[in-house]
């Protein structure tokens, strides 16, 4: 076990691990805190709800092709660093307004649009940054336990989210999000990288033609996009919009939620701490095969069921998705050219999550058209059938570990 610990020892990714542990405990109470500050500081509705949730999202998918393509043409590590200052000020912002009263839903909107943004380009920077710092043969350790590090604070965050924004109110949630982001944003900066491989390519346009022949190169990489793209618009439109909601109506509010969120954290916790250990053949069939567990979470609030079951749910899809996320950043890192590593990564996450803003939009609207069941009945379909099809693709199926 000593030797899957290894990566620790290297005080560069010591700190690139510090910066995922700070900055996603900060992170994962925003979730549990924003749909409430919606609800309960504004007296919003469903549907609005979904539409601050849906700003984030969708500036991010606007401008993450623009991040990974930066990324790769400057520094990734100093693209990271500006990411999280952006974020910090941002939701420093959004905090203020509500602790002081004078939020509005154009406000939270408006601010939720410039996080979608670090986001877009600190996810790319991100992805690319850890074979900068890490030896190849030490890459699935590694990207397991920076998956450890953000699934302890997500759960870890979580759990603390739903607290503070029942007895103090989101804005102090928000606020404890916005100091994680101005640590992370330290913590990287301090990071010793090797040598960033660049492309050729002498336009930014040139870069991301360059970028898109890589990424639909890989057949296996580009089919598992396209199921995302459709199965997280089930996922985010249950745990972004809908399940907060049934907590509110049904559960006992933000702490019940943040209960939720913080058994799937744990989960995530759970994923990670088996693929320190864990290697599969055939990586890419295993790693679909998790997100079938997905569709727990919204059956299990359609009645709702009692919250210890929906909790059980929620840790068993978070243990799937990591086992998911390790396995997929694993044939990333060893798979995709490395000078193209942070534009493929940016493909990727847009795809993935291209039509997640539309989803969070429809369960906002589905809520107060339809109601909260019928709404989750479909989330739950976006999940298992997109899941389902993938497992269609010879190259999913067969992908193989690199040698």
């Amino acid at each position: 076990m000593t030797s899957r610990f290894a990566p620790l020892r290297d005080p560069a990714f010591a700190r690139v691990f510090a910066a995922r542990l700070i900055s996603a405990f900060g992170t994962a109470m925003t979730p549990v805190a924003l749909p409430f500050a919606v609800l309960e500081d504004l007296a919003g509705t469903p549907r609005q709800v979904g539409l601050v949730i849906a700003a984030g999202s969708g500036a991010q998918i606007l401008v993450q092709v623009f991040g990974g393509a930066f990324a790769d043409r400057g520094s990734r590590k100093r693209q990271m660093v500006g990411a999280d200052g952006l974020a910090a000020l941002a939701q420093a912002a959004l905090a203020a307004l509500l602790l002081t009263g004078g939020a509005s839903l154009d406000a939270l909107i408006a601010l939720q649009a410039v996080i979608g943004v670090s986001f877009a380009l600190h996810f790319p920077a991100a992805v690319g940054l850890v074979p900068l710092v890490v030896e190849r043969e030490k890459l699935q350790p590694a990207n397991a336990l920076l998956s450890i590090a953000h699934s302890t604070a997500l759960g870890l965050g979580a759990a603390a989210g739903g607290v503070l924004a029942a007895r103090y109110g989101a804005g102090t949630a928000l606020a404890v999000d916005a100091a994680s982001f101005a640590a992370s944003a330290l913590l990287v900066a301090g990071v010793r990288t090797r040598p960033q491989a660049r492309s050729a390519a002498a336009s930014l346009l040139a870069e991301l033609r360059a970028g898109w022949r890589e990424f639909t190169s890989h057949r296996w990489l580009w089919a598992i996009v396209l199921q995302f793209t459709v199965m997280t618009t089930g996922w985010f439109g249950t745990f972004a919009v809908v399940g907060p909601i049934v907590a509110d109506r049904s559960l006992g509010g933000a702490g019940a939620w943040g209960a939720i969120a913080a058994a799937f954290g744990f989960g995530l916790v759970s994923g990670g701490l088996l693929m320190l250990r864990a290697h599969f053949e055939r990586p890419m069939l295993v790693a679909t095969l998790t997100c079938f567990g997905g569709a727990l979470l919204p059956l299990l609030l359609l009645a709702p069921s009692p919250l210890a079951w929906i909790a059980a749910g929620a840790f068993v899809a978070g243990m799937g998705f990591e086992v998911f996320s390790v396995l997929w950043n694993t044939a990333l890192h060893t798979r995709v050219a490395p000078e193209a590593l942070s534009r493929v990564s940016a493909y990727d996450a847009v795809g993935s999550i291209a039509l997640v803003p539309l989803g969070e939009v429809l369960a906002g609207f589905g809520v107060e058209a339809l109601g909260a069941p019928h709404t989750l009945l479909w989330a739950a379909a976006a999940i298992v059938v997109p899941t389902a099809l993938v497992l269609l693709v010879p190259e999913v199926r067969h992908f193989r570990n690199a040698k």
